[in-house]
């Protein structure tokens, strides 16, 4: 990574990640000064919050759906017009 090379000879996608992060370091006073820039380069790495934020809607979307069948289900076996909110 360090190198700066990508694996199709470009300049690697985090790499301007990582040298905003190793610039911090080698110039904060403690390492927790660079905290947001390390945060940025392992994201850039990684994807966990997007993948964290993709799981969360999926979720809320299969939850909706489920949602709408209870109630469709509901609708079907109610519908006698003595349905009461």
């Amino acid at each position: 990574m360090a190198s700066g090379w990508g694996i199709t000879g470009n300049k690697g996608r985090c790499y301007d990640f990582w040298m905003d992060f190793s610039e911090c370091m080698s110039h904060c006073r403690e390492p927790k000064d660079c905290a947001l820039l390390r945060e940025d380069y392992f994201e850039c790495l990684h994807h966990a919050k997007e993948f964290r934020r993709r799981n969360q809607m999926y979720k809320e979307e299969q939850r909706q759906i489920r949602a709408a069948a209870r109630k469709a289900k509901e609708d079907t076996e109610g519908g006698d017009g003595d349905h009461h909110h």
